[in-house]
């Protein structure tokens, strides 16, 4: 019989499970102790230890999400009748749901088990108790109910979506999201001059375009003092970014990118782009094994009109990527088309979302395709193979 364990802080994991995720940093301690250091103020974070015969065979990492009606929808353009259905869409799930995951960063990091030892089957059914488990602890010690239950952003050849049907038997719903754009990097591009070649004439000289308009920036990795010297212009120009998502279900707080390079060190970079002295725009990495993962970024929107910093960033991630032989590059999701410019290709993901109020979950699957409308774009073919 599998035995569940629950841990509300990451410094009270226990030795053997970082041995048992080695392949992903965002499931490690170091990472999670540093999430919880730096996560946005709505977001708490809890762990599960699934044993057989004591020994550790599985975990989860759960996040108790608060979300605030004004944080979900953040279109400025909406009519007042548009604005006020949104608003009446949002109160659905305004309050605490349940993510089974990491609502900070595309991609499934949330779960993890030893296949050798346990069935799919047997981790589902552990997986779905330990939720049940943490909605009871949430009630008792906060008195707040969970609303709804996010298992988030599985790929369709990942394995566990072999027991969608115990989730389907359960309430849960399939939900189709915004693709993560991947790109991955061919064993015989060993520069970054090997990519430039195979771009076809048209992204080449777009490429070439880019580069001209940026001359006048310079871009310097921040080591972990000048993060912490640049913290208040980093925040900035995030928020210029994040202010501007339509939806947006947390805010980072001011002190995250400082956290996160004093805590993971060289497997977190920075990178700033500088006109002069100042600090117009940055991005930043995060090195997890063979993937290079993008993460947040912000910009100057003057400067990024005039010096085309996005698509910059996009290249040198590409450029970061290549020269330190990485397998893939995982660009996530939005800013689909500009990203398949470049390389990169969609990779569908899916989610399954459960709402705890039986007639809200009926409608739930609308409600989120209203949230996550799907997006008409034109995929780019920038190699010559292509």
């Amino acid at each position: 019989m599998i035995e569940t364990k629950l841990f509300t802080s990451a410094i009270d994991l226990p030795r053997v499970w970082d041995a048992l995720v080695v392949h992903d940093i965002f499931l490690q301690t170091t990472y999670l102790k540093a999430l919880e250091e730096a996560a946005p103020k709505n977001i708490t974070l809890y762990y599960f230890g699934f044993y057989l015969e004591q020994e550790l065979v599985g975990i989860a990492v759960m996040q108790r999400v608060k979300l605030y009606l004004n944080d979900m929808f953040r279109n400025h353009d909406d009519s007042c009748f548009q604005e006020r259905f949104k608003n009446q869409v949002s109160k659905v799930l305004k309050g605490n749901i349940l993510v089974v995951g990491n609502l900070t960063h595309t991609g499934q990091h949330g779960i993890y088990f030893k296949s050798n030892a346990i069935t799919n089957e047997e981790f589902m059914s552990t997986l779905l108790k330990a939720v049940d488990v943490l909605k009871r602890k949430i009630k008792t010690v906060f008195n707040k109910n969970i609303r709804a239950v996010l298992l988030k952003d599985y790929f369709l050849t990942d394995t566990i979506l072999q027991t969608k049907n115990a989730l389907y038997t359960s309430g849960f719903h399939h939900i189709v999201v915004q693709p993560n754009m991947v790109l991955n990097l061919p064993e015989h591009w060993m520069h970054f001059e090997d990519y430039i070649s195979e771009l076809n004439k048209k992204y080449r000289d777009r490429y070439k375009s880019a580069r001209k308009k940026s001359e006048s920036i310079i871009t310097k990795e921040l080591d972990v003092t000048a993060v912490f010297n640049q913290s208040e212009t980093l925040y900035k120009l995030y928020k210029n970014v994040a202010s501007n998502a339509k939806i947006n279900s947390f805010i980072l707080p001011e002190n995250h990118f400082y956290t996160f390079k004093k805590q993971l060190g060289a497997n977190f970079k920075v990178f700033g782009y500088f006109n002069k002295n100042e600090l117009v725009g940055f991005y930043t990495l995060i090195l997890n094994n063979k993937y290079l993962e993008t993460y947040f970024l912000g910009y100057d929107s003057e400067y990024q009109y005039k010096h085309q910093l996005y698509l910059n960033m996009l290249y040198d991630m590409a450029q970061f990527g290549i020269n330190n032989q990485f397998k893939t590059i995982v660009y996530a999701r939005t800013a689909m088309e500009i990203k398949s410019s470049i390389g990169a290709k969609p990779k569908d993901m899916v989610m399954y979302l459960k709402h705890t109020n039986w007639f809200m979950n009926g409608i739930l699957k609308y409600i989120f395709r209203l949230m996550n409308p799907s997006k008409i774009w034109e995929e780019r073919h920038p190699f010559k193979s292509n």
